[in-house]
């Protein structure tokens, strides 16, 4: 990471940190390529290509040494099933302690009633929301009714009731194209398939949400889950008025808020734009804007908890402990003054990058954003979102192509690409910087034609790219970013 990137005494405390961060990666490294040199010098090439581009996809960052550090260790060869003291393992008393501490820090750092840190990814924990909120309402009730303990006391025949119970609940989602995550309802993922599901979109003219339309949605639908949150929309959540529909409705509200944790945890968004204090269970990975190791967690209310516990082994396997290890330390950074300044900075260079769009004549997804990313819609270049992305990728910046309202290039080819500002953020940028990558970007994109197919027609995948654009973008690129440098001191020689 930057942010502190001025020189600095060589024997200031920086400077030991980060000899000290050198020292243990180049031995670590030496260890590796002992066994297998190919590993060891594609993770040295991942620092280098890490460090010479413009990273801007919104779901990644830089983790602290610390974070990547406490992964290496031995936790990796730990089973630990089951809950904090309650393990189906022994000699879990170490494994016990960091998780406890990761759930501690996210309680507080949240002001959850409960947290649980054991999923691996953002759709493991949406996976442990969704079957947690199926035991808590269908399961729980029914295995009351029948006054059984667990489902091994229920008969075959009420079994199979219950299955088709399970299987045949109601969620309503935000769709896909609108801004929603694959994994709030999307067909082709496993939340398509558990649940009898719909979506609810945006204002067609402003791309905005309509809490009414959501209303109306949710009181035609009457589903049980009613999920919040997003991937790739580029404004605030009244939660709020969100889990009004919900109780109007008798749904769960899950809120997955995967993408804007960390302006959660900064308190950028707070009192109706904070989810914690609203949903009944709220999901969320640990790195993107949280800056941690890749990772999930669950928040919920207290009456959940029983059922969230069940997470391993209901849906997940082993948890990895060194993870968790690696999200207490992370949830630490978080609890710091300073990530509040980092989390406000996040969404103060977001409207810096939307605003150095707009002045280019770019067209942006509700004309701008209030939160930490921006989705550019590239239609009116003549390019697919496939193009875009391909063609800045060759000029040294990292963004991903994304889907924008009624796409007509669908989900694969796509109309757009969403760019984040927490990586860069991370390093040091400010608005100055961000105005000059939306300048870079807009060139690179006006420098970009489409090809055409084997047939003569016109693609949606190739494109050509006029000589010397990627290269000037590159070194206006490298002037920025050795301003600020990635994990300043840390050198593998």
């Amino acid at each position: 990471m930057s942010e502190n990137a001025a020189a600095t005494p060589t024997d200031s405390p920086e400077a030991v940190q980060a000899g000290l961060v050198s020292s243990a990666y180049q031995q670590a490294l030496e260890v590796i390529a002992g066994v297998e040199p190919r590993v060891a010098e594609a993770t040295r090439q991942e620092l280098a290509d890490q460090r010479a581009s413009l990273k801007l996809i919104a779901s990644e960052n830089y983790a602290s040494p610390a974070v990547l550090l406490t992964m290496g260790t031995w936790f990796s060869d730990k089973y630990a099933e089951g809950t904090v003291g309650h393990r189906f393992y022994a000699g879990c008393q170490n494994v016990d302690t960091v998780e406890a501490l990761a759930a501690e820090h996210a309680r507080e750092l949240f002001g959850a009633e409960y947290a649980y840190a054991q999923p691996h990814s953002g759709i493991d924990a949406n996976l442990v929301a969704f079957w947690s909120i199926l035991a808590h309402r269908v399961e729980g009730p029914w295995l009351e009714k029948y006054g059984a303990k667990n489902v091994n006391e229920l008969s075959e025949e009420d079994w199979e009731s219950l299955r088709h119970e399970l299987g045949n609940q109601r969620l309503l989602g935000m769709s896909l194209d609108a801004g929603g995550h694959l994994t709030h309802g999307f067909r082709p993922n496993i939340s398509g398939k558990m649940f009898h599901q719909q979506q609810y979109g945006t204002d067609p003219q402003t791309g905005l949400l309509d809490y009414d339309a959501v209303r109306a949605k949710a009181k035609e639908f009457r589903p049980l889950v009613l999920v919040a949150g997003y991937s790739a929309y580029p404004r605030r959540v009244n939660f709020a008025k969100m889990r009004e529909i919900a109780d109007e409705v008798g749904a769960t509200l899950m809120v997955d808020m995967a993408h804007f944790a960390g302006l959660v945890a900064g308190k950028v968004f707070t009192g109706d734009e904070d989810p914690v204090p609203h949903a009944h269970v709220v999901t969320t990975t640990t790195h993107k804007s949280l800056r941690g190791p890749r990772g999930g967690l669950v928040l919920a209310q207290e009456e959940y908890a029983p059922s969230v516990d069940r997470g391993c082994p209901m849906v997940l396997g082993g948890p990895l402990s060194h993870v968790m290890a690696a999200k207490a330390v992370a949830l630490a950074e978080a609890r710091q003054p300073s990530f509040a300044g980092y989390a406000q900075r996040i969404a103060d260079n977001a409207t810096s990058l939307a605003d150095g769009f707009l002045s280019r004549g770019a067209n942006l997804v509700t004309g701008g954003t209030d939160n930490h990313l921006v989705l550019l819609d590239v239609s009116s270049f003549g390019l697919t979102g496939r193009q875009a992305e391909s063609a800045l990728l060759d000029a040294g910046v990292v963004t991903n192509r994304n889907s924008v309202p009624a796409d007509p290039n669908g989900a694969w080819y796509t109309s757009g690409i969403r760019l984040g500002t927490p990586a860069l953020t991370t390093r040091g940028f400010g608005h100055d910087e961000f105005d000059q990558v939306a300048a870079l970007i807009v060139d690179v994109l006006k420098s970009t034609t489409p090809g055409t197919t084997k047939a003569g027609g016109p693609s949606k995948a190739s494109y050509r790219l006029e000589d010397g654009v990627a290269d000037k973008t590159r070194a206006a690129s490298a002037e920025m970013l050795d301003k600020h440098p990635l994990y300043p001191g840390l050198e593998l020689v």
